[in-house]
């Protein structure tokens, strides 16, 4: 209630003051996951809030546990949304019928972003729609989750990468996505080839399979952020880093990704791009009990 409350008050002090109301950005940060410092949903997403806090323009919200109590209120006039969580059967939005309440958000020309884990539904359940509303998704058998560093030579002119110099962290870099069809809609934001190293293990769902390793050894670029536009005007954006917390201390990693909500919720991402700053100590806020 007190978040609605606040939520209401800065809508309505934007609008007496002859403003536009603020766009809501809507933050779902799944339930625990993983060992101390890796799959930190509800740390990463509070500390995306409070440099969201910072943005004239738009208002978030952080939804712990996997999903809003009351996802009628959580999500009304939401300009995009945020998941942070798990993926595959375990993945929020496949759990009952909550694959169509956001389908009715995109179907308004919603914005979406997922983050790491959140990136992989299932093929029988969720793959066709995070095509539609995102350009990519996480295959089992077909894309891969190996840890590295990747060296990304060149970002397109784009929103999202105002203000972005580089990025370079070892992370969980997922990468062989699955694509739409021809790429259509879609802008690789984030590409680079990944070394030999990297299929150095046995073929398995996450793992490996001959059409990736065969990709690699072709020296291929992989493309590990992507951002989509549909036909409806509403945008997705997704980021396969994030499975260390400590990398969202990094600037050019966490503001990249600032950018990328912003321009989701269709808001003007500033020309430098977003600028926000974060304490090392904060990095040890919210962590989850693990």
């Amino acid at each position: 209630m007190k978040q609605l409350w606040a939520a209401a008050l800065v809508a309505a002090i934007a609008l007496c003051a002859g403003g536009e109301e603020p766009k809501k950005i809507v933050l779902i940060a799944g339930a625990v996951s993983h060992g101390p410092g890796e799959h930190e949903h509800r740390a990463g997403c509070l500390l995306l809030k409070s440099c969201l806090d910072k943005v004239d323009g738009v208002t978030a919200v952080v939804h712990t546990n996997g999903w809003p109590k009351d996802p009628a209120s959580a999500f009304a006039d939401a300009a995009t949304v945020v998941i942070y969580s798990d993926g595959e059967g375990g993945h929020p939005f496949l759990q009952g019928e909550r694959l169509q309440t956001i389908r009715a958000l995109m179907d308004k020309g919603g914005g979406l972003v997922c983050i790491h884990y959140a990136v992989e539904p299932t093929k029988e359940k969720g793959e066709k729609e995070f095509l539609d509303w995102m350009g990519a998704c996480f295959e089992q058998n077909w894309s891969v989750n190996p840890t590295w560093t990747p060296e990304f030579k060149s970002l397109p002119q784009h929103p999202i990468t105002r203000g972005i110099s580089q990025v370079k962290l070892n992370d969980e870099w997922y990468f062989h996505m699955r694509f739409r069809e021809g790429m259509q809609g879609v802008t690789p934001i984030l590409s680079a080839v990944p070394p030999e190293q990297t299929m150095r293990r046995g073929d398995g769902p996450h793992e490996g399979n001959p059409a990736v390793r065969e990709s690699v050894k072709n020296g291929e670029l992989q493309h590990v952020a992507w951002a989509c536009e549909r036909s409806n005007g509403g945008r997705g954006f997704g980021f396969t880093g994030g499975h260390f917390h400590k990398n969202w201390g990094n600037d050019d990693f966490r503001n990249l990704v600032l950018n990328a909500i912003l321009w989701t919720a269709k808001t003007e991402v500033p020309a430098a791009g977003v600028q926000s700053q974060v304490r090392p100590e904060q990095l040890k806020e919210n962590l989850d009990p693990k």
